[in-house]
Order: C-alpha cells, then sequence, then structure tokens
C-alpha cells in the first residue's frame, strides 16, 4: 500500500489510523490491533528489500486481485471529510 499510494514511512503510519479503507486491507482492528509505527514499516520495507521479495509480494498481490476481477493501475485515495468551518464574509474586490 505504501508503494501504490506513494507513502512515506510516517505517511502510511499516519494514513494506517487515518483511512479505514487502508486498515480493512491489511487486515487492522484500531480498537484491538496495535498499528505499526514508522520505525517498524521502515524495518519491514528494508527486509522486503534485503530479500528481493518486494517485486515478488506485489505480483501476487496483483494476481489475487486479478483472480477477484480487481485491477490495480495506479493508486489514489481522496479524503472527504468534512469539517466545521467558520464562514468567511468576503466582499467583492473592487478596482480604483
Amino acid at each position: 500500500m505504501q508503494q501504490w499510494f506513494g507513502y512515506s514511512d510516517p505517511g502510511m503510519e499516519e494514513a494506517l489510523h487515518d483511512v479505514p479503507m487502508l486498515r480493512e486491507f491489511a487486515g487492522l482492528d484500531a480498537g484491538e490491533d496495535a498499528m505499526p509505527d514508522e520505525t517498524t514499516i521502515l524495518k519491514f520495507r528494508y527486509l522486503l528489500e534485503k530479500h528481493h521479495l518486494a517485486q515478488s509480494l506485489f505480483a501476487e498481490t496483483t494476481a489475487q486481485l486479478a483472480q477477484q476481477g480487481l485491477l490495480l493501475r495506479q493508486g489514489t485515495i481522496v479524503d472527504a471529510t468534512l469539517i466545521a468551518a467558520p464562514a468567511i464574509d468576503q466582499e467583492p474586490a473592487t478596482q480604483t
């Protein structure tokens, strides 16, 4: 997921806390599971690279998705969370 969505290690940690879809894909439950921190994510990524597993893991994940009729070409997540914010009264600019 980190590679698909272009997250840094700290960004991936934050995304796992903030994005329910990513937690669900990873099989994590925020109420029950300890979320991996950025150091854990970094160490895991280094292990994948050291043992040349990143490409085969990606290929296997892509194959699993394809078996379910899914295709991942490019990842984009949009957070459409609405937040309360004060209204800003703006008067139209006048020309002088």
